[in-house]
């Protein structure tokens, strides 16, 4: 599937506009760039870091970059059962050229 960045939580490495090709069901390990559906809002994705696996099988989930307005993580819904992620993101392919 495709996703597109909005926002700033995860900058410096994604940028709003940024687009993102993301495997559904793909295995996550801390550190992989994750899409995962916003408690409370299941129609909302988000793009996160996963950063470690709870002992219950939950996903400890971080924005990069924590002063971003309106940042959205794990900081403030706890941790994601691991049904609420979508897939791991495998490479960033618009805009090209851009490291």
């Amino acid at each position: 599937m495709r996703v597109r960045v909005e926002g700033d939580s995860m900058l410096p490495g994604l940028r709003p506009g940024d687009w993102l090709l993301v495997r559904r069901g793909a295995a996550v390990r801390p550190g992989d760039v994750v899409v995962a559906r916003l408690p409370g809002d299941e129609t909302r994705l988000i793009v996160k870091r996963a950063a470690w696996r709870e002992k219950d099988g939950g996903w400890w989930l971080e924005s990069d970059n924590q002063r971003a307005s309106g940042r959205r993580d794990s900081w403030d819904f706890g941790p994601l059962p691991p049904g609420s992620l979508v897939g791991r993101v495998v490479l960033r392919y618009w805009p090209p050229g851009r490291r």
